[in-house]
């Protein structure tokens, strides 16, 4: 099965700096959303609901950095969130923390790679 990169996250320390960086190096547009802590990013062009509308660019995330989320994360669309962690877990990686509803839209939950590497999985709502 080959699953796709759907979604990254980038931790910040100062909000504004990190905007006006990646907005003024990558011309990211970047649409702070303050009751949820978190900024949603278009890397390219994107429909009326935010989704990309041409391949190659993908949607993503910016937030305060903390202890979840230290690093940069690259999120992984699969077809079934607790086989994955399942195979996870039996190829050397571990899973980290819960399992978090998204909205209406689907499931996200975090975990380490065999290599220590932390990364994201998404399961779309059915």
């Amino acid at each position: 099965m080959s699953s796709r990169v759907v979604h990254f996250e980038v931790p910040y320390d100062d909000a504004e700096r990190a905007r006006r960086f990646y907005a003024d190096v990558f011309g990211w547009q970047i649409h702070p959303i303050p009751e949820l802590s978190y900024d949603i990013v278009s890397t390219g062009p994107v429909s009326d609901q935010g989704m990309p509308t041409e391949p190659g660019f993908i949607g993503g995330g910016m937030a305060q950095r903390g202890d979840t989320v230290p690093q940069p994360v690259i999120t992984i669309a699969v077809a079934d969130l607790d086989e994955t962690l399942d195979q996870v877990r039996a190829n050397g990686g571990s899973a980290v923390g819960d399992k978090v509803p998204v909205a209406d839209m689907g499931t996200a939950a975090y975990f380490l790679d065999s290599e220590g590497n932390l990364m994201g999985l998404w399961q779309n709502a059915t």
